[in-house]
């Protein structure tokens, strides 16, 4: 059972930064490395007293944040953007004095989608600081292609390291040509299979997780994940739900994104079931997911090539030829919709507070030259009330 630390326990005292080194939580990822983050970002000056913590969930209400001397229940902070979970943070006090999150330091790296709702164009922030993304693709049900390179392109754009994680691998008699197709569509990326059930493959799948490294697991819900994660950790960390028969699906057994502690020192980042993975702002990730793409467009003819009916157009030519995947392309194209769709919400954004800021400064205009011209007429008619005066005498 997890113990948290009161948020008015007298014994919470962060090491001082100016007197000794700062210490922070080992176990959830402080290495050498985070510590020069710390160093290089202090903390506020109000703030003699401050030491390292880092987020490990968000609450409705309260974060929970691992300190060097433990878990603590805190209030969001006040001031900054809003934490994230792997976030790392300043903790200091308060103005009641009580233990507090003071400052959240820049994020090394962040998985980021576009929020779930239709017509937001706003980013959703599913974990940061991470190091390496773990695709989840179980065996038990059809691959989703279109899905794989969606959330892989996700990954690279985070900054981390993806990694494709198949799971189940007992249960299916076709398993060994869904990797086979895993390892066809995600050039370039590492595919390890594992069996959690079984314990095959969890060595392989430790070797690319270093020593402080954070890893984060990303799939649909009922992909095994949780049972993954169990097995990782040598406990059972998270409850485990049946999948259904009929659709393959699961029930969300994790509901929100959580740090586990591994026993080798790296921390895992268990995220709920993703049904839909909206881009943000994903440039980079789409360059490194469809690289061959943009080799072949710079063969094409024409620097201006629409890779519609333009004569060599190096595109078509690849897809008459077939060594290019007709759904390949169609992914990339719609990918390209969708960034693009992404980009006028966000640019129609802008318009609308640029007009807001210009209507506000023709308006404060307006009122200066109107209280202006009331000045002047002010004090014409007071030099012409003087002058009048002057002539009755």
């Amino acid at each position: 059972m997890k113990t948290y630390a009161s948020i008015s326990d007298p014994s919470f005292s962060p090491a001082s930064t100016k007197q000794r080194p700062a210490r922070g939580p080992v176990e959830y990822g402080y290495t050498d490395k985070t510590a020069e983050l710390f160093r290089v970002h202090t903390p506020p000056e109000q703030q003699e007293n401050s030491s390292p913590g880092r987020i490990v969930r968000l609450d409705r209400n309260r974060v929970l944040v691992a300190s060097a001397d433990g878990l603590l229940h805190l209030p969001y902070p006040t001031q900054g953007p809003v934490p994230a979970t792997g976030d790392w943070v300043w903790l200091g006090h308060n103005t009641a004095g009580e233990p507090a999150v003071v400052e959240v330091l820049p994020r090394q790296s962040a998985l980021s989608r576009k929020r779930a709702f239709e017509a937001s164009s706003e980013e959703q922030v599913l974990g940061s600081n991470i190091d390496i993304v773990a695709v989840v693709v179980p065996v038990d049900r059809p691959l989703t292609h279109n899905r794989l390179e969606r959330t892989l392109v996700a990954a690279w754009d985070s900054g981390a390291t993806p990694l494709v994680v198949i799971t189940k691998a007992d249960l299916a008699d076709l398993a060994d040509d869904v990797v086979g197709e895993v390892i066809l569509q995600a050039a370039g990326v590492e595919v390890v299979t594992t069996s959690a059930e079984q314990g095959d493959g969890l060595d392989e799948l430790l070797q690319h997780i270093p020593t402080g490294a954070t890893l984060v697991l990303l799939g649909p819900s009922g992909a095994g994940k949780s049972t993954l994660i169990n097995a990782l950790a040598g406990h059972e960390v998270q409850q485990t739900g049946a999948v259904r028969a009929g659709d393959g699906k699961g029930k969300h057994t994790t509901t929100s994104r959580e740090l586990v502690p591994l026993p080798g020192g790296a921390v895992l980042m268990d995220t709920p079931g993703v049904r839909g993975f909206g881009l943000f702002d994903a440039d980079e990730g789409m360059e490194e997911m469809f690289g061959d793409l943009e080799t072949l467009f710079a063969q094409c003819r024409f620097g201006d090539c629409a890779h519609q009916a333009e004569p060599g157009c190096a595109v078509q030519e690849a897809l008459a030829e077939e060594t290019l995947d007709p759904r390949r392309w169609a992914s990339y194209q719609k990918l390209q919709r969708e960034l693009a769709a992404l980009a006028r919400k966000h640019d129609a954004a802008a318009r609308r507070a640029y007009q807001r800021e210009w209507h506000q400064k023709v308006m404060s205009a307006d009122r200066g030259q109107r209280a202006a011209e009331r000045y002047r007429h002010d004090q014409a008619e007071a030099r012409g009330g003087k002058a009048g005066k002057r002539r009755k005498r």
